[in-house]
């Protein structure tokens, strides 16, 4: 299969998509980052201005309610998570709130969000974008800026929200603009030379670089180690916060060991596997493909799943079952690609 266009833009040039679905919550107030550095799993309290990291939300059992990407903008945080969950998360928020100074509001309609991703992703936005105070946006500035990174800027007198993201594992941006602006802001994008992706372009880059999705790669069963975010999502050295009892248990008492785990897979062949294939190690049912999607650098299949933990390891040979077929498939490391 040939690749897109979106998708060779991010691979070489720069590609954009929309995702102003996404779910944004605003927590503002004095106390907003000691409240959410009791809630979150990493180290909220460590966040300055302009800087941000990423997190998981857990039940007290150590299961997942949402991840979610958190911005420290100086005046407020901005969390960036699915929207199917973030009703949930912002009356769960709510209501642990008692005489903090924190004020929370949903601004998921109110603002849309774009990403650009790629090489020339820095070049593309700084074209487009200026500073909050006028000045412009170098690109030498934005390529240096490391992932989560963000500041106030302005789109033809709007304000937008730049933050630097990774998800692809390509250089990117994600710009935050209110909804009226987000058509304009796109063409402008467009003519600076950003490439549109379609959803499953974006979704073979993700893949590629082996990052599970909440709500398709794990949801309010798993447990963060079991999707291997625990170095990016996990501060292990700062206090309570709810599920820390079930996390530490396993990483002291049990050494990490989980029942199951995220793995990637590079399928043989050409035929493509799909979320919910069963995973067999001989006969024995071993797991579950969460997703997958035909990578034009690997050229051929590749998944994520959900596998028992004794089949993780990089080399294990497996098999997924589509349509009463046995797809050979090697257990890899991941990413399957890197930038």
């Amino acid at each position: 299969m040939d690749a897109g266009r979106g998708y060779r833009a991010a691979r070489e040039a720069a590609a954009l998509i929309d995702r102003s679905s996404r779910g944004k919550i605003a927590v503002a107030g004095a106390d907003r980052r000691t409240y959410l550095h009791a809630m979150l799993t990493n180290d909220i309290l460590a966040l300055v201005p302009g800087s941000g990291c990423y997190a998981a939300y857990l039940t007290p059992q150590g299961r997942m309610i949402a991840d979610m990407s958190v911005l420290e903008l100086g005046d407020l945080v901005l969390l960036d998570l699915d929207p199917a969950v973030t009703a949930a998360v912002l009356q769960k928020l709510d209501q642990f709130i008692f005489s903090e100074d924190v004020k929370l509001g949903n601004l998921s309609e109110a603002f849309g969000k774009l990403t650009v991703a790629g090489p020339l992703a820095a070049r593309t936005v700084s074209a487009v974008v200026s500073r909050a105070e006028g000045a412009a946006i170098g690109e030498g500035a934005l390529a240096g800026w490391t992932e989560f990174r963000n500041a106030r800027a302005t789109f033809r007198g709007q304000m937008t929200l730049v933050a630097a993201s990774q998800e692809t594992g390509q250089p990117g941006f994600d710009l935050y603009v209110e909804r009226p602006h987000v058509g304009d802001l796109a063409a402008a994008l467009a003519s600076a030379g950003a490439v549109p992706a379609r959803p499953d372009e974006w979704e073979t880059l993700r893949i590629e670089a082996g990052r599970p999705a909440f709500g398709t790669d794990m949801d309010a069963d798993t447990i963060p180690l079991e999707a291997g975010i625990e170095n990016r999502a996990i501060s292990f050295s700062k206090g309570c916060y709810p599920g820390q009892e079930v996390v530490i248990r396993i990483l002291h008492r049990g050494q990490g060991r989980v029942v199951r785990r995220i793995v990637g897979l590079r399928v043989s062949g050409d035929v493509m596997p799909a979320r919910g294939d069963t995973v067999r190690a001989g006969d024995r049912d071993v797991g579950r493909v969460t997703s997958a999607a035909w990578s034009p650098l690997v050229r051929g299949p590749v998944a994520l799943a959900m596998v028992h933990r004794d089949f993780a390891a990089p080399g294990t040979e497996l098999s997924i079952h589509r349509d009463d077929q046995g797809l050979p498939a090697t257990v890899v490391t991941l990413p399957f690609v890197t930038a």
